[in-house]
């Protein structure tokens, strides 16, 4: 058991390292303000088209601009979920939220909270779940972005009086990398055999005779910006641990790594925007020893079986207790944690069946990581686990748009 483990951590890590380090390159170049190959012609259509200009915001005017557009995401999402009954592609009829649980979900989704007080497959029609929610997931990773964009310029440039455009940045991060890494996976699952269609709930009849409907949907889509974006509100009730939302082992583990992809992405485009890769790779390695452990803690307390069965005679190898045996222990226990971690929400377990020592391990984990660049906030892992180990640097570059050089200033107190 410890072996199988040991190679599921390692593998998985390998995988997101393979997966990230190119990502990461991209991002370098948005962070930059250095449009991705084969795109320029494009990005001066589309600000043109939207009334977009190159003129860079100080923090003012790029609070207010993340600020505005995400209160009229509010607005919007509020507006669909109330009056969802009069709205298209309904066929269960299902009729609108009242106003505390409409806005409710609407804060939610907007600030990435991954809070549910509904089940989405006897509550919300397909519009409400594609219109609304789908967007807002995307809407919500781009805002965590690019405040992460703003943030990286902020250490990298010499003379810090602008932080980048908001809009420019908020339309890269959606057109360039949410959108076709989302589309992506959303294929891959569909291949899998999540569902991805509109048609209406399908009855069916048990093998005990009983009378049962299927809830359908646009399930993949919504789950790919889910995962990507840790937004973490699930299309069904059950979250990650229903079949129609993770069937395979191999969904599993493409969940978790989506999970971390951008996370870990980041690190690397924070070293290349700095100028020196090391610090992006202090950053990653130094979270990755922190999840590791966790992730170990984790494993071998759901491995020990439970006393209490165990006392009573049962047998208890392994604590099973709201798990899917399609996943088992180790790989639910991967999940846990990496789910905790990045403060994602979504669950292929229930958590509240988890021993206890279980449960601090993944807490362990949220609060050592849910600060840093996994969670794309910065400061507290910068400060805290970077800064004693002998100070960060960033590029001193006279020019406005990005920070690379050979010259090197100390940002850190020694």
């Amino acid at each position: 058991m410890a072996a199988q483990g040991f190679l599921l951590i390692a593998s998985f890590l390998l995988i997101l390292l393979v997966l990230a380090k190119p990502l990461g390159s991209g991002l370098a170049r948005l962070i930059a303000a250095v449009p991705l190959p084969g795109v320029a012609g494009i990005e001066r259509i589309l600000w043109r088209t939207l009334g977009i200009t190159d003129h860079e915001m100080n923090w003012r005017q790029y609070l207010l601009a993340l600020l505005t557009l995400n209160l009229l995401g509010l607005g919007i999402l509020f507006c669909l979920l109330f009056w969802q009954e009069w709205l298209p592609l309904n066929p269960q009829r299902l009729p609108g939220l009242s106003g505390d649980l409409a806005l409710n979900t609407a804060v939610s989704f907007v600030t990435n909270t991954n809070w549910q007080a509904y089940s989405g497959e006897s509550t919300l029609s397909y519009f409400s779940q594609m219109a609304g929610l789908t967007v807002q997931n995307f809407l919500s990773a781009a805002t965590g972005i690019a405040v992460v964009f703003a943030l990286i310029r902020a250490f990298t440039r010499q003379n810090v009086h602008t932080l980048g455009n908001a809009w420019q940045d908020l339309v890269r991060i959606t057109l360039w990398i949410l959108f076709p890494v989302a589309l992506i996976i959303a294929l891959f699952f569909i291949q899998q055999g999540v569902p991805q269609n509109l048609s209406a709930y399908q009855p069916i009849t048990t093998l005990e005779g009983a009378k049962q409907l299927l809830p359908m949907g646009p399930v993949a889509s919504q789950e790919a910006i889910k995962m990507l974006g840790t937004n973490g509100g699930g299309f069904f009730n059950a979250n990650s641990s229903h079949p129609f939302e993770n069937p395979t082992a191999l969904t599993n583990l493409a969940q978790m790594l989506a999970i971390f992809l951008i996370p870990a992405a980041l690190c690397f485009a924070f070293g290349e925007a700095a100028g020196d890769r090391r610090q992006g790779r202090a950053l990653l390695w130094a979270m990755s020893f922190i999840f590791v452990v966790c992730v170990a803690v984790v494993m071998w307390a759901e491995v020990q079986g439970n006393p209490h069965l165990l006392a009573a005679g049962a047998d208890s190898s392994v604590n099973m207790e709201g798990k899917e045996t399609r996943f088992g222990v180790l790989a639910s226990s991967l999940f846990a944690v990496v789910t905790t971690a990045a403060s994602c929400g979504a669950v292929n377990a229930m958590h509240d069946s988890f021993y206890r020592s279980g449960r601090y391990g993944a807490d362990v984990a949220d609060a050592n990581w849910r600060s840093g660049l996994w969670r794309r906030r910065f400061r507290p892992v910068w400060h805290v686990a970077v800064c004693p180990a002998g100070g960060v640097y960033r590029g001193a570059d006279d020019r406005s748009h990005a920070g690379i050089s050979g010259e090197k200033k100390s940002t850190c107190a020694k």
